[in-house]
C-alpha cells in the first residue's frame, strides 16, 4: 500500500494547527567516518539533492503553508532555504529548534568558536540531568534541551492556531518534540529515529472530548528515491 500525505483543509476547529517536523538533509556530521566531532556544518552534496527532493515534492501534498521555521545551523538552514524557495515564503529563524548540546542552558545559542566540540561519554538521554557535551559549566543537559523544544512547541500554539507550520530542524528536536507532545517524564524507554529530510506530521487537536495532539505520520520519506536515502 503506498502511503501518502494527510491533505490539509481548513475544516473542523478553528484551532486546530498542522505541524510539520522535516528533519535537515545529510549533513557532513552524518558521515560514519566524520571525526571532527561536534561542529557547525553544511550540506553535503547528498544532502543538498534530499532537500532539493523535498522541496520539488512537499508543495504538490501540501499547498497551503503559514509559516516555515528553521534551526539557525547550517544543514538544517540550506535545507529550509530550499523549501523556502518552493513556497516563496521567508523564513524565520529560530535558536531553539538547533540540535542538542549547540546551545548554552539558558538556551541561547554557541557561537561557531565557542561551540563544545567533544560529545560526553553517555547517551544524552541516559542521563538528563547531566551536561550533553564536554565544555563547561554552560553545557545543556538533555532537560534543558527538551525544556527550549517545548517552548518553542508552545509558543507556536499560541502564534499559529487555525494555520499549517513547517519546522526544519534536527533529529534530536523531533525525538524531544515526540517526548513534549507524549509527555514523557525525564527517562525515556524508546528512541524516536529520523532520516534526512524526513517528515513527521502532527496535528493540534483543541476539542475537549479528545487528546490534545494527534499524529499523522513519522519519519515519511516518500520523496527520496533509493540513491537519495542515507
Amino acid at each position: 500500500m503506498t502511503l501518502r500525505y494527510t491533505s490539509i483543509g481548513r475544516k473542523g476547529s478553528e484551532g486546530s494547527m498542522h505541524l510539520y517536523l522535516v528533519r535537515h538533509g545529510q549533513s557532513y556530521v552524518n558521515l560514519p567516518d566524520w571525526a571532527q566531532g561536534n561542529t557547525d556544518e553544511p550540506l553535503t552534496e547528498l544532502g543538498q539533492r534530499q532537500a532539493a527532493a523535498l522541496a520539488a515534492f512537499l508543495p504538490t501534498r501540501l499547498s497551503q503553508v503559514d509559516m516555515v521555521y528553521a534551526s539557525t545551523m547550517q544543514r538544517a538552514r540550506e535545507t529550509a532555504e530550499a523549501l523556502a524557495r518552493a513556497y516563496d515564503m521567508t523564513i524565520c529563524f529560530d535558536d531553539r529548534i538547533r540540535e542538542i548540546g549547540n546551545n548554552q542552558i539558558d538556551h541561547t545559542a554557541f557561537t561557531k568558536e565557542s561551540l563544545p566540540n567533544q560529545y560526553v561519554d553517555y547517551w544524552a538521554s541516559a542521563r538528563p540531568f547531566a551536561p550533553s557535551m564536554i565544555g563547561g559549566d554552560t553545557v545543556e543537559s538533555w532537560m534543558h534541551f527538551r525544556t527550549r523544544v517545548g517552548s518553542f512547541i508552545e509558543s507556536l500554539i499560541v502564534k499559529h492556531r487555525g494555520q499549517t507550520v513547517i519546522a526544519v530542524c534536527h533529529g534530536g528536536v523531533i525525538e524531544a518534540s515526540f517526548q513534549h507532545i507524549f509527555n514523557v517524564g525525564p527517562w525515556q524507554r524508546c528512541e524516536i529515529w529520523t532520516s534526512n529530510t524526513a517528515v513527521t506530521h502532527f496535528q493540534l487537536v483543541e476539542h475537549q472530548d479528545r487528546e490534545t495532539w494527534r499524529l499523522h505520520s513519522h519519519n515519511r520519506t516518500d520523496h527520496l528515491a533509493a540513491d537519495v536515502i542515507s
